[in-house]
């Protein structure tokens, strides 16, 4: 049996806090690259507001400490660099160019993945994930996101065009030297997760968003459940069992308490999940 893991003897340094770079991180890791987490000496933001959350993104990585402001700081990060493959910042251009980066890449021959706000003459602008949600209309005014869809969608690409920038580099000619950079624009992976509301398949109303009495969330006499009966054998069966028409199915789910619910849906095989409380 093969027990290797795919990204086995690829070294990938990372400069990112926050979180998409950590969630890129913590997938680079899982498919057995070595990461080397590079934290200024205030450390990372995110370790400080949910330490927990920081262990888990940064098991089995190994933390650095280094002042990138110092010159003996950008000295040790271009040793470390020598024998790296993988790059990943998430900073904006010009504080990237500051540290010197686009030269430390090119002369290294590194993948370099760097996640950016936005895109072209906005590069620099910034922003954050409740900023991009806003901009692509997938917030609800006067709520808070319970999930940062921007920054969580922004680290899985940034993870994959980390592949991508490795796969690219086998692909070059024996004459093509240099770094390779792959951008990760989190308005753009924002406006990606938006696809579905801006078609109109999860937007209020819609067929995923409450429009069906099939696929929504209901009051149980002591809880909520999510219904998800969207295939026609699932309606159908939920249907002939407590009714077809919202009201109905909502009278039905507040007479009897959640545990009832989850074992109803073992009972009849249909994809209805007690909704956990935050």
């Amino acid at each position: 049996m093969d027990d290797r893991q795919p990204l086995d003897g690829v070294t990938v340094i990372s400069l990112s806090g926050n979180l998409p770079g950590p969630l890129a991180a913590a997938r680079l890791t899982a498919l057995g690259a070595r990461v080397i987490k590079v934290e200024p000496p205030a450390g990372d933001a995110l370790a400080a507001a949910v330490p927990a959350y920081y262990e888990e993104l940064t098991a089995g990585q190994e933390i650095l400490t280094i002042d990138l402001k110092d010159p003996a700081g950008r000295g040790r990060l271009s040793e470390l660099a020598a024998d790296a493959d993988i790059l990943l910042t998430a900073m904006r251009p010009k504080a990237a160019a500051a540290l010197g980066v686009p030269e430390l890449v090119e002369e290294n021959a590194l993948v370099h993945v760097e996640i950016v706000g936005f895109a072209g003459d906005r590069a620099d602008v910034p922003g954050h994930d409740l900023t991009y949600q806003a901009a692509h209309a997938t917030l609800v005014p006067e709520s808070m996101p319970t999930v940062p869809v921007a920054d969580v969608l922004g680290g899985e690409h940034a993870a994959l065009e980390a592949v991508a920038g490795l796969r690219r580099k086998e692909q070059r000619g024996s004459g093509e030297t240099g770094g390779i950079v792959r951008r990760v624009v989190l308005d753009e992976a924002a406006a990606w997760a938006a696809g579905p509301a801006r078609h109109g398949l999860s937007s209020p109303g819609s067929h995923l968003g409450g429009g069906s009495p099939f696929y929504r969330t209901y009051a149980t006499q002591d809880g909520h459940v999510a219904v998800a009966c969207l295939e026609p054998h699932f309606a159908k069966s939920l249907a002939a069992n407590l009714g077809s028409e919202h009201e109905a199915l909502e009278r039905a789910f507040a007479a009897e308490p959640t545990a009832h619910w989850t074992e109803f849906a073992r009972t009849h095989d249909l994809p209805i999940e007690a909704v956990v409380a935050g």
